[in-house]
């Protein structure tokens, strides 16, 4: 039997993460580690199994706590402070997020209750985390003790004034609406330094070799040697020196780039 480490009262007014994941209590632990190994590999796990270690941690933290209460998965109560409530799901998905968010009616003490080895939180983590803590709710891992992954607050985004910069920039370069919204972005995207590569290649699918200087000239893209010399999309091949022409890709491709950007 493992022992379970002993932990301090949670202050008044705290939040859970505050303190820290905790494990049941010596007489259930044994039991409960059993079913959290059950969980990995079992197919029938069900959400009414995720409701006793949450309810061992809330009692740790000095709730007293109860299950389909109204509406609600797990309703936690201690003294006068606002409830908990608590939402179980087996898996992150837009039902029990529809079902927290209603939830904070209540309380803005509000936490989705998942599967520690979720496989939605393991490929999308980053984007989860800040979805949940968008709406102002908070999420619990449970296995064979329950871990608080986020707190429920107000969420207050920071600014980018840099990619902000960044967006207006590519949006007021490109010329026209040459890309249909929703679209396989895997196919490429005409972005407004496509469309000034393109402006390149044209003029040299036209005239063949000649100086980065003149291209520079004919096509007022003062940028055309850089353009040229990167390379970016492999258009371009250099016929001697500071002279280019169009490569056998370039050939292939511009035509295609050229119908979407009418």
């Amino acid at each position: 039997m493992v022992r379970t480490p002993t932990r301090p009262a949670k202050p008044a007014g705290s939040t859970l993460a505050a303190a820290g994941p905790a494990r049941p209590t010596t007489s259930s632990t044994s039991g409960t580690r059993v079913a959290g190994r059950a969980w990995r590999a079992s197919p029938n796990l069900k959400e009414s199994d995720l409701y006793l270690p949450v309810k061992r941690f809330l009692e740790h933290q000095h709730y007293e706590v109860k299950s389909e209460v109204g509406d609600c998965d797990v309703v936690a109560v201690r003294g006068d402070e606002p409830p908990v409530v608590v939402e179980l799901k087996l898996t992150l998905n837009l039902e029990v997020v529809l079902q927290a968010v209603d939830r904070l009616a209540l309380t803005p003490n509000v936490y989705i209750g998942i599967p520690g080895r979720s496989r939605v939180l393991a490929r999308r983590r980053k984007s989860v985390l800040k979805l949940v803590r968008m709406l102002g709710l908070g999420l619990l891992l449970i296995d064979h003790e329950v871990s608080v992954e986020l707190d429920p607050g107000p969420y207050r985004p920071r600014q980018s004034r840099q990619r902000q910069q960044r967006l207006l920039g590519e949006f007021l370069l490109r010329v026209g609406d040459p890309n249909l919204g929703g679209s396989d972005r895997r196919q490429g995207v005409m972005t407004a330094y496509r469309q000034r590569a393109l402006k390149i290649a044209t003029f040299l699918q036209a005239h063949g070799a000649t100086k980065a200087s003149l291209v520079a000239q004919a096509v007022e893209e003062p940028k055309a040697r850089d353009f040229l010399y990167r390379n970016v999309y492999g258009w371009f091949e250099q016929a001697g020196r500071g002279i280019y022409l169009l490569s056998p890709r370039g050939e292939r491709e511009i035509a295609q780039w050229l119908e979407r950007d009418l």
